[in-house]
């Protein structure tokens, strides 16, 4: 990995943010030289901006999203289309025309149909319409898997399209008008013991299952894409595992000891019924099995935060 690494110009979009954040932590340690563009300087949904960061680039790792949690998809579905197809459509195009060796795009486990059969496989993509609170960001993310395919064909360009769960870890987004389900729980039981708080509310009914992949074994994962998968055909990225949210609810007080009431809000959407990856064809076209046990990932993420608001 450090041999293909070494020196090689890297433009990381959202390499900023959470996940960007640890990857471009290993791409510099293995000798990559990394661009991180900034929104404030580079403002990815205009067309001159694209043109800027791409130019130069041997490799591009298109990180960059508006995201949030499901009461965040609810209230900005517009923004959360438009935003997301046109960074992803602009780039790729722009980085085609300055002939980059290769772009790798990260789509999202919410492109998935509302209604797959568990686990989920990639042929299985296009069977339905997303989740409804979803559907904009994930059908966004999606076209990017379609893009990415009609380039190869017409123009050979080697662009390949990566499905992520949802990812969690140190430095994750805590903030609760966008934050996702785990930092968002770990912030509320940790506000309710400092404010002696004996039940949280949470949404939703609890009987939803998630799958969840730890920050550094995604690293590794588009890492290890990046060097050695060059098709058209989508790869989920996951850790093959299915847990429901009253038992990640559970987990969670249990590991920071909270024993409070956990009041279940039904009136609130728990989202897609079920979520769980195939992840066979990551671990046969590259290599890649996550590694770290979820309780491990958690205790990390919760010290962490602990850390962050007790410096």
């Amino acid at each position: 990995m450090k041999k293909f690494w070494k020196n090689k110009k890297v433009l990381v979009t959202g390499g900023a943010g959470f996940l960007g954040t640890h990857l471009v932590k290993k791409l510099n340690r293995l000798g990559a030289v990394t661009f991180v563009p900034r929104s404030k300087d580079y403002d990815l949904r205009m067309k001159e901006a694209c043109q800027k960061v791409v130019a130069g680039q041997e490799i591009v790792i298109h990180l960059a999203a508006k995201v949030g949690g499901i009461g965040y998809n609810r209230m900005h579905p517009g923004e959360m289309f438009y935003d997301n197809i046109m960074m992803g459509a602009q780039l790729m195009e722009e980085g085609r025309i300055a002939k980059v060796k290769k772009f790798v795009a990260l789509g999202t486990i919410c492109a998935y149909p509302k209604f797959t059969s568990l686990p989920f496989k990639e042929e299985n993509l296009w069977n339905g319409y997303p989740e409804e609170t979803n559907a904009p960001y994930g059908l966004a993310k999606k076209m990017l898997l379609v893009q990415a395919q009609s380039y190869r064909q017409q123009y050979g360009f080697n662009a390949i399209f990566l499905l992520p769960v949802n990812l969690y870890g140190p430095g994750d987004n805590f903030d609760p008008a966008s934050s996702h389900v785990i930092p968002a729980l770990i912030r509320k039981i940790f506000e309710a013991k400092k404010m002696k708080k004996k039940t949280i509310n949470v949404w939703g009914t609890g009987r939803a299952t998630r799958e969840f992949l730890f920050v550094e074994d995604a690293v590794e994962a588009i890492l290890l894409a990046s060097e050695f998968y060059n098709k058209a055909e989508p790869v989920n990225l996951g850790a093959g595992f299915e847990i429901s949210i009253k038992e990640l609810v559970d987990l969670i007080c249990r590991l920071t000891k909270y024993d409070g009431q956990i009041v279940w809000d039904s009136t609130k959407p728990d989202g897609q019924p079920r979520r769980m990856l195939d992840t066979s064809k990551a671990l046969k076209e590259f290599g890649f099995k996550a590694k770290t046990p979820f309780e491990n990932g958690l205790r990390k993420t919760i010290e962490w935060y602990q850390k962050a608001i007790n410096p």
